[in-house]
């Protein structure tokens, strides 16, 4: 529990409103000038490019490619098609932020309100490993090499803008949540400033495949999976999602698109982290739909716990820190682990929202003409699963920073092996809550 004298140096700003993150789906859409082209050797990039098409993302290795122009062209081209899915994502309306400024403490001054690192044990994860050699993607909307606690983990040359926006990587152009993400990773745990990541010794690399409209599309992400496999990342992180999509007609299309590209990224030893969803939702019993891509094949799915009380100044918690959140995916179909991603209940004393997620984040600015201006670094709580599932990236990053030769599936069978019982059934934890120093411990 963190005392009450260093929660009354922090200022927040904006209502005091809880945000669940990017992880639950508004709307589905399909796009009319876009198309995904299962090609499995019928055809290439120069053929699709004589029917009149232009070529978005050669994926040729997992017998595909995403294409942009006129459907009657891309019915002339040999193989099966659909359109391009547009996923919109529910962003919250209001965070709680920090303002560090009257922050004096020395070291990381906000451990003491990282409940979420602190019931991991990672200061004693530490010991072992920071994550060094380690390499992991971000699939989101940008991560911020100007944060001044991810500045030593970036790999700017490597990172890559796959929304064809033109608006560049390694920066927040898409929103704040991908840094937000980011922190939760790898934040610089030797600075004496703001917060700690799991593992601050890897390397991240940004794939930004959201723009400032929050859109995304489904061939922008999967072309950033297989970019990641094939530039060696160890993890990528997916805090993001499409619900529900039906398993039937295009649905059935898209879901061998993704199993194509995530056994693939197994394949090449990527490790995915997928993020549940936030829809309170019961994967298992919810009919002839999918949760896209946390239902893909060799994903690893994280759904969300949260203490309810950490910051109430009293000594017990109406809720443990391995609780599931109010708002969390589950079903044993999708979880693979739990993993701290915040609860809340706002008719409860003032303090609630330290029961979320604290991590870096920057702000983006925009012209007029919806160019990038920068962001505005700070640090903000947010709940989501999208806060749980980059808990158990770094928790991989530590393995594959102690284990090398481990590949995808030796990692998340010792992530499965030495998670602990959590509070609930195995609906909302799999085979249980992430403990990265028991799986340290066993390597």
């Amino acid at each position: 529990m963190v005392d009450r004298s260093r929660r009354d140096v922090l200022k927040f700003s904006g209502a005091a409103l809880g945000g669940i993150a990017v992880g639950s789906t508004v709307t589905v859409a399909e796009r009319t000038d876009r198309f995904i082209v299962d090609a499995k050797g019928k055809t290439d990039a120069d053929d699709l490019s004589k029917r009149g098409l232009d070529v978005v993302h050669d994926l040729s290795q997992l017998g595909y490619f995403v294409v942009e122009g006129a459907e009657k062209d891309v019915e002339r081209a040999k193989g099966k098609y659909a359109p391009d899915m547009v996923i919109s994502l529910d962003l919250p309306t209001d965070r709680v932020d920090v303002d560090a400024g009257d922050q004096s403490a020395t070291d990381e001054p906000f451990y003491g309100f990282q409940w979420d690192k602190q019931v991991q044990d990672i200061p004693e994860a530490h010991e072992t490993t920071r994550g060094e050699g380690a390499r992991v993607a971000i699939i989101d909307s940008g991560v911020n090499a100007g944060h001044p606690d991810l500045a030593h983990a970036v790999n700017e040359e490597l990172s890559a803008n796959f929304t064809g926006d033109g608006q560049g990587a390694a920066n927040a152009a898409g929103g704040y949540h991908g840094t937000h993400v980011a922190g939760i990773v790898a934040a610089n745990d030797r600075n004496e400033a703001g917060v700690v990541g799991t593992a601050p010794g890897a390397e991240v690399v940004d794939c930004r495949v959201f723009s400032a409209t929050t859109n995304a599309a489904f061939g922008d992400i999967l072309a950033a999976v297989a970019y990641s496999a094939d530039i060696g990342c160890d993890v990528a992180n997916l805090s993001l999602g499409a619900y529900p999509v039906s398993r039937k007609g295009n649905g059935k299309f898209y879901g061998k698109f993704l199993n194509s590209t995530m056994t693939y990224a197994n394949s090449k030893g990527t490790l995915l982290t997928i993020s549940t969803g936030n829809d309170g939702a019961d994967l298992q019993h919810d009919g002839p739909v999918y949760a896209l891509p946390v239902e893909g094949a060799q994903g690893c799915g994280v759904s969300a716990t949260g203490p309810v009380g950490f910051g109430y100044g009293g000594p017990d918690l109406e809720e443990a820190f391995d609780s599931p959140s109010n708002y969390t995916n589950y079903g044993t179909n999708a979880v693979t682990v739990s993993a701290p991603g915040g609860d809340y209940d706002p008719a409860q004393p003032a303090g609630w929202y330290y029961d979320m997620v604290l991590s870096t984040i920057s702000e983006p600015a925009y012209d007029d003409d919806g160019d990038y201006l920068g962001a505005v670094n700070s640090y903000s709580w947010i709940a989501g699963t999208s806060m749980a599932a980059p808990q158990v990236a770094g928790a991989a990053a530590l393995v594959k920073s102690e284990a090398p030769d481990m590949n995808a599936n030796q990692v998340e069978s010792l992530l499965k092996r030495t998670a602990t019982d959590g509070t609930g059934g195995k609906e909302y934890h799999g085979s249980g809550f992430v403990n990265p120093v028991g799986a340290l411990e066993e390597l």
